[in-house]
């Protein structure tokens, strides 16, 4: 590169070849104010080849620490690329600058901060408060727009999906109806064999069909269905929904004038609705003979002497307890994996995280609301 040399600048930097060496002469204010303008320069100098270089500083008027870091720092660079590099005209006080910054130039680690714990702790639970919060705010946006949806459902039939209603009964009723089954038999084996074991410690082996019943009738029945259609079908829901979201399948139908309410979330909460108080019978039934079966093979209690015993313990809400949590359960899991679907922010690590979520939250909800139920009907003597 040529002489660069302008007098219209206060502060400049340019570039002489002569003689096999290569001279860089800087000149004017080389203060903080003139860095940014002087970093260019230095940036588009382009010094090659293995001449000798010579730093001009003779026609320096000021320096400070900014201008002593670029000079050092255009220096150093140079030198770590194999060139021989020296200063010249330089004052006693700017090679005392210099000197300065080369002095400093080491790389300062930045220790992070160390909040107080309990001002940490008290962050983080602000934090959560505004999250479930805004959450909660959210899922009541939700359901008060699934309310208005299943009125105009109510309101105008036509609009209302029969097709993918069955379809959806079909998906999350009939076809969970093996696992459900099968989950709910041997649990039925687990609390006659373990209650039997108890039990035969004072005689009283006949109990274990009360046990079974109460135990299945109130409680497993629709836990172990809740909990299976939770983990099968809401979060499927979620998935489903999440990736057409991903796939901006929503938006088109937002575009196309078709409400994702309608067509995506009213089929499924319907569909749970109905079928979850069919699996909940279903696997009271199936429940009540995995006890029947370990009855019969292991403490000589007969299939008719079990339903005799079966008909006697039963009291009249026995059934109707497990009966009557299924419709809430199953809108509530239809309901979260319907949200958590349409949540999905647009990646496929946002569905996986939606996915769990909506599982997460669904079976804590049960669990929740069935201890919110045992008290209650307990309380009120059912």
């Amino acid at each position: 590169m040529g002489q660069e040399t302008s007098r219209n600048e206060p502060a400049w930097v340019s570039e002489e070849r002569s003689s096999g060496t290569v001279t860089l002469r800087t000149g004017g204010p080389w203060v903080i104010n003139h860095a940014p303008h002087l970093f260019e320069r230095l940036a588009r100098l382009s010094i090659s080849g293995e001449e000798p270089i010579v730093v001009d500083l003779s026609r320096i008027d000021r320096l400070d620490t900014a201008g002593a870091w670029l000079l050092y720092r255009t220096v150093r660079d140079l030198r770590a690329e194999g060139l021989d590099v020296e200063y010249a005209g330089g004052t006693e006080e700017q090679m005392g600058l210099i000197e300065q910054a080369a002095a400093n130039d080491a790389i300062c680690l930045i220790e992070p901060p160390h909040p107080n714990v309990l001002i940490r702790a008290l962050e983080d639970m602000g934090a959560a408060v505004v999250r479930v919060g805004s959450q909660v705010r959210a899922s009541l946006g939700f359901i008060g727009l699934l309310v208005e949806t299943l009125g105009h459902a109510v309101t105008r039939p036509s609009r209302f999906r029969l097709t993918a209603t069955v379809h959806q009964m079909e998906v999350v009723g009939l076809n969970a109806l093996p696992i459900v089954g099968l989950i709910s038999f041997l649990i039925g084996i687990v609390i006659a064999y373990q209650g039997a074991y108890q039990l035969r410690l004072f005689g009283a082996e006949i109990f274990t069909v009360n046990l079974v019943v109460t135990a299945v009738l109130r409680e497993f029945g629709i836990l172990l269905s809740a909990i299976i259609i939770a983990g099968r079908s809401g979060s499927a829901f979620t998935a489903e929904i999440g990736s057409m979201k991903m796939h901006e399948e929503i938006d088109a139908m937002d575009t196309l004038a078709i409400s994702p309410m309608e067509t995506l979330v009213v089929p499924r909460v319907v569909a749970l609705f109905i079928m979850m108080p069919l699996l909940t019978f279903y696997s009271d039934i199936v429940g009540l003979l995995g006890g029947a079966a370990i009855g019969w093979l292991s403490l000589d209690i007969t299939p008719q002497q079990f339903l005799e015993r079966t008909h006697e313990v039963i009291w009249g809400w026995d059934l109707g307890v497990g009966i009557v949590k299924a419709p809430i359960f199953g809108v509530l899991i239809a309901l979260i994996g319907c949200y958590e679907g349409l949540s999905v922010e647009g990646s496929a690590e946002s569905v996986g995280q939606r996915t769990t979520k909506s599982v997460v939250e669904s079976i804590f909800m049960i669990i929740v609301l069935d201890a919110f139920f045992a008290i209650f009907f307990t309380s009120i003597g059912i």
